[in-house]
């Protein structure tokens, strides 16, 4: 074996320099309650790439992992639904375009048996066949673009994060907590569906046992400020994707779903969530299930009316109302105040209260205090200009900005060059935050990964 694959299979520690740690006020304590919501949604908007094709209609009764809309290009690729219930609204925008699929949960959880099975008695095609059927394939997702694992494709790797160090996220250890056999077991699945190793990468404080006794997986230590926690940056610094490479991966909770589905033998959609943020009165944890309403979490337990409900983190989360659903992939809700005021004169002012990534306030004499940050932009949108400022927060050998122009000029030889395949848009998150021509930078990553993707296939 040369050296160069012996590298590939080793463990590795890998300390990072480069990023952003924001520190907000409204950490989740660590206290689980239990979420009892009878509105449930599936959107189809949550999944990248998915052009939907309904396969249930309102009034139409369903369980757990009843067929709710297939993939029109990939029909192999089921979305099921998280509960047993009755489908309440079909809901569709502009051209027709679905947006969601609403139950209300009828709080029996009946569940479409699809049989208990030991992964290591299994071939490939078998287990991605009970996965596609129950509808949980939808939780594995791969790298180059983002979107869900083609079940047709071997991928050299597969990768999960087992932390996160985006601004107030919770804490995997403490999620993870007591469900070590489903989370090993879904590690096990993950292995026979890949010719390569599953790479589960954990923070340097990380001292939950299911996650340092894991077995059938190679365990990587990161350490380092925000992004070190994204899957990309990691996939970077440990096996880099080239033109043709395909890396899977997938969350915590969705190895532990993966792990529940054949140990139970029922698609079993249960999550914990965080609720978090400045305006929340009470951070904590809720145990619930995915697509749930988050009207229940947040009633009475918000301070202000004119505050922003964000499904994720602030970085990279969706903008929901305090009556809508817990996205897909999401395991945190974070609430936080609007920005819709003008500040006069705010750059003149010492901003003591104010985070900055400069020295330009005075806030940098006090490097632990917590902020409560809102979402004004301070300022608006201007031309792009050579600051360097991108490179200190972006833990990959990619030039940031020059990609970014590539992608607005849709140059693919250029775009190929400058490392599209590896990124996504979460990974340009902390650039985005410090751009200083206040430009969605996320949503051009975006677009660039769909120019690849549609020029590739």
């Amino acid at each position: 074996m040369r050296q160069s694959e012996i590298s590939n299979i080793m463990p590795k520690t890998i300390k990072l320099t480069k990023g952003l740690n924001i520190r907000l006020k409204g950490s989740a304590e660590k206290k689980i309650s239990g979420l009892s919501s009878q509105q449930f949604a599936i959107k189809p908007t949550d999944f990248t790439g998915v052009f939907p094709r309904l396969q249930v209609k309102e009034g139409d009764g369903v369980k757990a992992g009843s067929p709710l809309f297939i993939d029109k290009y990939r029909e192999n690729i089921i979305f099921t639904s998280p509960v047993s219930g009755t489908i309440t609204e079909i809901k569709r925008g502009d051209k027709r375009l679905l947006l969601e699929v609403r139950i209300e949960s009828d709080g029996k959880y009946e569940a479409i048996d699809f049989g208990k099975a030991d992964p290591a008695s299994m071939t490939r095609q078998e287990i991605a066949e009970k996965l596609l059927q129950s509808g949980v394939w939808t939780v594995i997702r791969q790298r180059p673009y983002a979107v869900i694992a083609n079940p047709e494709q071997t991928p050299k790797a597969v990768h999960i994060s087992a932390f996160d160090t985006a601004p107030l996220a919770p804490d995997y250890d403490f999620i993870v907590s007591g469900q070590g056999t489903y989370f090993q077991t879904g590690l096990d699945v993950l292995s026979r569906l890949s010719d390569g190793k599953v790479h589960l990468n954990v923070s340097k404080q990380t001292a939950a046992k299911e996650f340092l006794g894991a077995r059938n997986v190679t365990i990587n230590t990161f350490s380092g400020p925000h992004p070190a926690g994204n899957v990309g940056v990691q996939i970077h610094h440990i096996d880099p994707i080239n033109k043709g490479d395909v890396v899977w991966f997938a969350g915590v909770q969705d190895v532990i779903t993966i792990g529940r589905l054949f140990m139970e033998g029922i698609y079993d959609s249960s999550v914990t969530a965080a609720l978090a943020g400045s305006e929340v009165t009470r951070p904590q944890y809720y145990k619930t299930r995915r697509g749930a309403s988050i009207s229940t979490m947040v009633k009475g337990n918000v301070n202000d009316e004119n505050v922003r409900y964000i499904s994720g983190n602030v970085l990279t989360g969706k903008q929901i109302r305090p009556d809508n659903f817990l996205g897909f992939y999401d395991s945190m809700v974070t609430v936080i105040p609007e920005g819709n005021y003008h500040e006069f004169l705010g750059w003149a002012l010492p901003g003591f209260g104010k985070f900055s990534t400069s020295r330009a306030f005075f806030s940098w004499i006090n490097p632990s205090k917590e902020y409560r940050l809102d979402t004004n932009l301070h300022g608006g949108e201007r031309a792009y200009v050579m600051t360097g400022q991108f490179e200190k927060v972006l833990p990959m050998d990619i030039y940031p900005l020059q990609l970014i122009k590539a992608i607005l000029t849709e140059d693919i030889d250029l775009m190929e060059n400058l490392g599209i395949y590896e990124v996504e848009p979460e990974d340009f998150a902390l650039c985005e935050f410090m751009d200083t021509s206040k430009t969605e930078i996320q949503t051009i990553i975006r677009k660039g990964l769909e120019i690849m993707r549609k020029e590739m296939s």
